[in-house]
């Protein structure tokens, strides 16, 4: 089942390589922002909860969905391209085994222990 959840993730990684292609951006800009969710991870200078708090609202891929769809019915390209690195991002991140966090330490998830 393990390797099923992988390629789901890799397909929605290839998603994201879709729809960035579609918005004509550089591809040194995806490299660069696709790191910029983890920014969420400084919440847990101030507590475990907090911090998974952050971290799973930035790396929840309804969130990417919803600013995806926002963007494009608002025709904002900032808002699309959040989506679209959050959705990236979140799923490179889940093919790694870093899934959403428990409150209670970094490396309880979703996906089990770390």
């Amino acid at each position: 089942m393990k390797d099923v959840l992988k390629l789901e993730e890799i397909g929605i990684f290839c998603l994201s390589l879709f729809l960035f292609n579609i918005l004509g951006h550089s591809w040194w800009l995806f490299i660069v922002l696709l790191l910029t969710p983890d920014i969420s991870m400084l919440g847990y200078i101030i507590s475990p909860k907090i911090g998974a708090i952050s971290y799973n609202i930035i790396h929840h891929k309804g969130l990417a969905v919803l600013l995806y769809l926002i963007g494009i019915y608002i025709f904002n390209n900032i808002l699309i391209l959040l989506g679209i690195i959050i959705l990236g991002h979140s799923s490179i991140d889940r093919l790694f085994g870093f899934g959403l966090k428990y409150p209670d330490s970094f490396k309880h998830t979703h996906l089990g222990i770390l």
